[in-house]
């Protein structure tokens, strides 16, 4: 298929557009992607992903206007082709005019389809944010403050449990293992299950020993058929991607009992696949009495402008202070951040590493970092003295302990222990209840978290950060409002999903962008007045 390319001779007594530019109020996202379409959008863009011959595409900056305007109202694709084939807006938004004469009724919303994959597999996949991000550069609408923080994205499909992800992953690997190799596959099985339905066995439920029986013989399977294919070399990668889902599935959630029985383990595993459909989506906290189940959204705004500047989506178990590195990294879009570039963030990133990562940058850190805690009302690590400069540690009784270096460690450089101190001490029950006594660990960042938590206690800077933080929450419900495509993730797979939740952070800016006034032509490239 070769690039297709849309007309530029515009018909300027078309009812549609003379409707819509009458109408249609200045700051509206039709009226804006009409003025700017073929600056933001021109079909030249992408040309990559287009061969040098075949018959002609649907004109790549109508399918991208189509693309925007379906992230923002939370369509499928079936409900945005109908609506750009029967809504003027849409259709004056895309340049595509009335219905007489030349102009394009509609297309399949297979072509939406195939554009997303045609983009993913390129070398700029994000092109259309970039796009977006540009253009709110030019208009000097971006500063080098950005604020931080994550929201969650529920899952497409099911959350399913132990007995269906094993057979759901079994079916998968004699699916992928084709015809032969499946007859040689089923031979091994020997619970009596075919595995050819979705729906679970029928059985007594309520029966603990008849359940046990049956997670026991399709774990049985499952072993059987991972031990057949083992030593094989040569098998097609769909066998071994399967292979591997089935290994990790029976591995996360059973166990053998003392009787030889295969059941399921007491325990949640730390990164459990959740669906085989989906195998990339995990179960995650917001909070710890909040879960929820797939990925999570992680955006970068400009708090002044609120354009966000960058997004990543990790797995739902994910914390968020591992993204902040990739997300601060343009913090003012030069080279050098400057001596007025801060990031803003809650407690969830305030962590050591990223505080070092700021620091080094030479970003001003205005993230909260929570406060020491103990169990029981205790002396916490906040009402001990630490002198680095020094190496000790000052308990509430005076008692200094030199702090003794930890190599190897991750996150701990040294750790001072009382010990002895701890014995005859008159605060003990004040502070710990161990019969080795109090032991305080030194960070690696112990100077940056430091430093911050004294920051941090200034009125001026709780003032900035009051005024300055809420305003990505703003941003998330901007992008939140459409269930379909907001906090429903409308697609599967980490890199879908992320491509997706790009591009609806492509759209909001663009809404913003028209919302500021950018109206003219000639405003693209300066700040609205």
């Amino acid at each position: 298929m070769t690039l297709g390319r849309a007309s530029q001779q515009l018909d300027l007594l078309d009812p549609v557009s003379r409707f819509c530019a009458e109408t249609l109020p200045a700051n509206s996202i039709y009226a804006f992607l009409h003025d700017h379409r073929d600056r933001l959008f021109p079909d030249s863009l992408f040309a990559d992903l287009f061969a040098q011959v075949g018959r002609r595409s649907v004109p790549p900056s109508v399918v991208a206007t189509v693309m925007v305007l379906q992230r923002l109202e939370g369509l499928s694709d079936r409900e945005a082709v109908d609506r750009f084939a029967f809504d003027v807006r849409w259709r004056y938004a895309a340049g595509a005019g009335g219905w007489d004469g030349a102009s394009r009724a509609g297309f399949a919303h297979t072509v939406l389809v195939d554009m997303r994959e045609r983009l993913r597999r390129s070398a700029n996949p994000d092109r259309i944010f970039e796009v977006a991000l540009t253009a709110a550069r030019e208009a000097g609408l971006l500063g080098r403050r950005r604020v931080l923080d994550s929201t969650p994205l529920y899952d497409a499909v099911a959350t399913m449990d132990t007995i269906t992800l094993i057979r759901s992953a079994v079916r998968g690997l004699l699916t992928a293992a084709g015809r032969d190799l499946a007859i040689e596959l089923r031979a091994v099985l020997t619970s009596g299950d075919d595995y050819a339905s979705t729906a679970k066995p029928v059985m007594d439920w309520d029966d603990k020993t008849v359940r046990e029986a049956l997670i026991d013989s399709r774990a049985r399977d499952g072993y059987a058929l991972l031990a057949a294919l083992d030593g094989r070399k040569k098998l097609p990668e769909a066998v071994t991607k399967a292979m591997r889902l089935l290994a990790t599935v029976l591995g996360q959630d059973l166990e053998t009992g003392d009787d030889g029985v295969l059941r399921i383990a007491r325990k949640v595993a730390a990164d459990r696949v959740i669906s085989t459909v989906d195998p990339q989506a995990r179960h995650g906290h917001k909070t710890s009495h909040r879960g929820f189940d797939g990925y999570k959204g992680h955006i970068t705004v400009d708090p002044d402008s609120e354009i966000i500047t960058a997004t990543e989506v990790t797995a739902g178990n994910t914390g968020d202070a591992g993204p902040a590195t990739d997300l601060t990294t343009p913090a003012g879009d030069q080279d050098t951040p400057g001596a007025d570039a801060a990031v803003y963030g809650d407690s969830a990133y305030g962590a050591g590493e990223v505080l070092e990562r700021l620091h080094t940058a030479g970003i001003d850190a205005k993230t909260k970092v929570q406060p020491p805690v103990a169990p029981g009302g205790k002396f916490t690590k906040g009402q001990f003295t630490i002198d680095l400069a020094a190496g000790t540690v000052t308990c509430p009784n005076q008692v200094t302990i030199a702090i003794r270096p930890i190599t190897g460690h991750d996150r701990h450089a040294g750790k001072a222990d009382f010990g002895r101190a701890c014995t005859d001490c008159p605060l003990r029950t004040q502070c710990t209840e161990s019969k080795t006594g109090r032991q305080i660990t030194i960070s690696r960042w112990e100077t940056h978290l430091t430093a911050a938590r004294t920051r941090q206690t200034d009125p001026a800077w709780r003032a900035d950060y009051r005024a300055t933080r809420p305003k990505v929450e703003r941003k998330i419900a901007h992008l939140m409002r459409r269930r379909h495509g907001g906090r429903r993730a409308r697609m599967r797979g980490l890199l879908r999903v992320a491509a997706d939740f790009k591009l609806l952070a492509a759209a909001t800016n663009l809404a913003r962008l028209a919302t500021l006034g950018l109206t003219g032509s000639s405003q693209l490239g300066r700040a609205p007045a």
